[in-house]
């Protein structure tokens, strides 16, 4: 697999183009699973074929039961500056209903390890458990920010099929997902985050001054990204693709110098949705500017008008850069930007749907 992944990174060299590589990201999987000499087999293949920056931000996924501190020590002495680990939870009662590997023993302890050889940390929690009152989310936050963590992802709760929390909900052992409980527990997280410093930079993201992710806000912004392996996702402004996901067919192909790849043409509508999609869910808002200039005056005016409903209903705003004014749609040929505001944040994917373009 490793050769594999190191002919790959061969095989598509040139698909970017000359661009440079500002961010290195291990994840899909459990990464951390790998040697510190498989790691760095794997970074020094990333500067032999592409242009890097000086100062990458080269980030490391990672389960707390995977970092022990020898293993911290270790990555310590690569060139890897980030980690992103997996906490979910500080109550063994949440980790076991996510059939978790971990307990909240190894959580906080691989946190006291991690923070002191690590400044650039971002842990993911979840929110909107059943049976998780608002005081238990409160002390989940208190405790992350207390160990002085960085940057915060947090995720609403989803019930998969076939999980063991989809079989105590359907056993009465569980009671249901409820949204008004995880909307609830939403806007906790932004007012304590506030409190301590975070900005809300993405609808799930909490990042301190100079703590952003560097990798994820390049998705959101809409910059070409190469992915490497099976499953792996690219994208370069007009196509997506991705690897099959098969281990033994990625491998076979690669070793005959074929690149195991799908492609999707994206349609200008299909840009379009992309670009509203995440747009309206960072801080940065969607640039009325960029969508006449990327899509034509016929889409900003119709965004407009299928904005108007929920102008009125105070989900979104037009924002004046950098000061948020409320406006009318009539506005001046300065770029502005569509902002959720504080009410609309949790509603963001539903108010983004609504402003797609569909045939």
């Amino acid at each position: 697999m490793l050769k594999a992944l190191v002919k790959e990174l061969e095989l598509r060299k040139d698909e970017l183009k000359g661009l440079t590589i500002e961010t290195i990201y291990f994840g899909g999987g459990t990464p951390s699973i790998l040697s510190i000499t498989e790691l760095q087999l794997l970074i020094d293949s990333v500067y032999a074929n592409y242009q890097v920056t000086d100062n990458p931000e080269i980030t490391l996924e990672a389960n707390p039961d995977d970092l022990i501190t020898q293993r911290i020590k270790e990555l310590k002495t690569t060139q890897i500056n980030r980690l992103s680990i997996g906490i979910q939870s500080f109550f063994d009662a949440d980790l076991k209903a996510m059939n978790r590997a971990h307990s909240a023993r190894e959580a906080k302890v691989c946190l006291e390890e991690a923070t002191k050889y690590f400044d650039n940390i971002t842990i993911d929690l979840i929110y909107g458990f059943p049976d998780m009152t608002t005081d238990r989310w409160k002390e989940n936050l208190h405790t992350a920010i207390n160990f002085g963590v960085n940057h915060i992802s947090s995720y609403a709760l989803t019930v998969e099929p076939k999980t063991a929390l989809a079989d105590f909900i359907r056993k009465r052992k569980y009671p249901p997902v409820s949204e008004e409980l995880a909307e609830a527990h939403f806007n906790i997280l932004m007012e304590e985050t506030a409190k301590a410093g975070f900005i809300h930079y993405e609808i799930s993201n909490f990042g301190k001054p100079g703590y952003f992710s560097k990798h994820n806000t390049s998705y959101w912004l809409g910059k070409p990204y190469l992915g490497i392996g099976p499953s792996a996702h690219s994208y370069n402004g007009t196509q997506r693709s991705w690897n099959i996901a098969n281990n033994v067919n990625y491998i076979r192909s690669i070793s005959e110098s074929k690149l195991p790849q799908e492609i999707e043409n994206l349609t200008q509508k299909d840009r379009f949705n992309e670009y509203v999609m995440t747009g309206l869910r960072t801080m940065w808002g969607i640039s009325l500017n960029t969508i006449a200039s990327e899509f034509g005056e016929d889409y900003k005016h119709a965004l407009l008008r299928d904005a108007q409903k929920f102008l009125d209903q105070q989900l979104i705003v037009i924002a004046i850069p950098p000061l948020l004014e409320k406006q009318s749609v009539n506005t001046s040929n300065n770029d502005v930007v569509l902002k959720t505001t504080q009410k609309g944040k949790f509603l963001c994917d539903g108010i983004a749907s609504a402003l797609f373009k569909v045939d």
